[in-house]
């Protein structure tokens, strides 16, 4: 985890790259073990089988199985603010699946700092364009602008 920052730090990061996760494996495991926490058992994510008979060629991981991967991402690549009691997920402004992810590929993310604003005295709001990479690929599994608030 990246060391926090001042905010007169975080400020100055506005329009820079925060920093890139470590890679996840994204393993058959993993996509079976999200498929039962969701009840989202579609063939193409759980049934190697026939998976293999579609355009992916194989399973793919849940989009959202990539999108809550984020979280864990961010841990390794992005500062907090130095000061903050707690920040929490605040949404998406927007979100995309530009590309599949296929069973046993590893992903990372790479995160930039878009805006930070003072929402109330004591709360600041970050807007992060995040952006998950796909070990080896050339487009992106997502692409997102991440709002979160942080509370000093």
């Amino acid at each position: 985890m990246p060391a926090p920052l001042s905010l007169d730090q975080y400020a100055a990061k506005v329009g820079q790259e925060l920093g890139v996760s470590d890679w996840f494996l994204i393993d058959q495991p993993r996509i079976t073990a999200f498929a039962d926490i969701t009840e989202d058992h579609q063939f193409i994510h759980v049934d190697p089988e026939a998976a293999a008979a579609t355009p992916f060629g194989g399973t793919i991981a849940h989009g959202f199985l990539i999108l809550s991967m984020m979280s864990a991402m961010s841990y390794s690549a992005v500062p907090g603010i130095e000061g903050a009691a707690m920040t929490v997920n605040y949404g998406m402004n927007a979100m995309r699946f530009v590309a599949p992810v296929r069973a046993g590929k590893r992903v990372r993310g790479r995160f930039s700092l878009v805006k930070l604003a003072e929402r109330a005295p004591g709360q600041w709001q970050t807007t992060i364009a995040a952006t998950v990479e796909i070990e080896g690929e050339d487009k992106p599994a997502v692409v997102a602008e991440w709002v979160g608030l942080h509370f000093l």
